[in-house]
Formats: structure tokens, C-alpha cells, sequence
């Protein structure tokens, strides 16, 4: 009788295994890079812990904002909880960030009706950009590398080269420095503990 629950127990640990590992296979979990440096897009990151969106409407800033789409951040969990706990993110850290456009209103400010009030609304995609965590590869960025996937429709570019200190990095560095790179304030979620 032991001996067939034993068989049992190691035939569904087997089973799960295999469930498991075969959904993770499709997912990258952590950066993924080519022979020649450049960062593979991710995937599954729509999956991952959303940590919130934010926007700056062009109809908010003179008509002319230099990132008016939403901005909606994804972190792998462990990352997130890590995060957490220590108020820094561990190596290996991939944050990713995609792009909407805002749906079109008839306000001079851009937003528009719904049902729930006036305000902007996400359309849609238009990009991604990606900050890895690396110390080792990009210790001259805060241990950052950031990247850019395209600012266009879907589908994305298939790899990035890490954008230049100027394109990203030197605001990062010269504003969320002591956040570990990262708009902290702008994600309140960061500061909730999640179960």
C-alpha cells in the first residue's frame, strides 16, 4: 500500500513538472541576449506584476509632451517583492514598459467623455522600452541598461541595442539615482506589500 502511494506522489510531482516547465518554456524569465550584445524582446511580460501606468497628454504640456503616451510598467513578481524588502531591485531585474497612444478627444486638452467623466484614455500600442539590470554590463549606467524595442505599432522590433547614456540613462542618473533608478514615485504599489 505504501509503495503505491509512493509511485502516486512521484507520478503527479512528474506531471507537475512537466506542466510547469513546459509553460515556463514559452516565457523568458530574466534579460536574454544575442552573440553581439543586443537584448531579445521579452516575453510574457503581460503576465508579469503591473505596477501602474502613467501619462503627460500633449494637451497638458503646450501641445507637444516628450513622452505623451501612457506608460504601462510590468516587473516580474520576485523582482517586485524583492523590491520590497530590501528598496532595491536584485540582478537580473527586467522592467518593461509599453506604449500607448492616448485616444483622440474633442477638448481642447485632448481628453474626452466617457461614462465615468472626462480624462484620457489609453489607445493604441505604439512601443516598448526595457531597463535591465546588470551590473556587470552596465556598471558606467548605475547598473542599468536601457533599451528601445521601437516606438511604433506592433509588431516590435525583434532586438535593441542599449540606448545611449544620453537618450535615457543621464536622466535616470540625474533624477531617481537614490530610487535605483527607478520613478519609485510614480508607483505606489512599490510600497504595498502584495500577498
Amino acid at each position: 500500500m505504501k509503495s503505491r502511494w509512493n509511485w502516486a506522489c512521484a507520478l503527479s510531482t512528474v506531471a507537475m513538472l512537466a506542466v510547469t516547465g513546459s509553460s515556463q518554456s514559452s516565457e523568458t524569465r530574466g534579460a536574454t541576449f544575442t552573440k553581439a550584445g543586443e537584448l531579445m524582446l521579452p516575453k510574457g511580460y503581460r503576465k508579469w506584476m503591473f505596477i501602474g501606468a502613467s501619462i503627460t497628454p500633449n494637451g497638458l504640456n503646450s501641445g507637444s509632451a516628450p513622452f505623451p503616451e501612457f506608460h504601462s510598467v510590468y516587473v516580474e513578481l520576485d523582482n517586485f517583492r524583492s523590491y520590497q524588502k530590501n528598496g532595491k531591485f536584485p540582478e537580473g531585474t527586467v522592467m518593461v514598459k509599453e506604449l500607448s497612444l492616448v485616444q483622440p478627444g474633442k477638448h481642447p486638452d485632448g481628453s474626452l467623455d466617457s461614462a465615468s467623466g472626462r480624462g484620457y484614455f489609453p489607445g493604441s500600442l505604439n512601443g516598448l522600452d526595457v531597463m535591465v539590470k546588470d551590473s556587470a554590463r552596465f556598471s558606467k549606467t548605475n547598473n542599468w541598461g536601457f533599451f528601445t524595442f521601437g516606438h511604433h505599432a506592433q509588431p516590435y522590433n525583434a532586438t535593441a541595442k542599449e540606448s545611449s547614456t544620453t537618450e535615457c540613462a543621464s536622466c535616470h542618473i540625474a533624477n531617481v539615482a537614490k530610487t535605483d533608478m527607478v520613478w519609485v514615485r510614480y508607483y505606489p504599489l512599490l510600497s504595498v506589500q502584495i500577498d
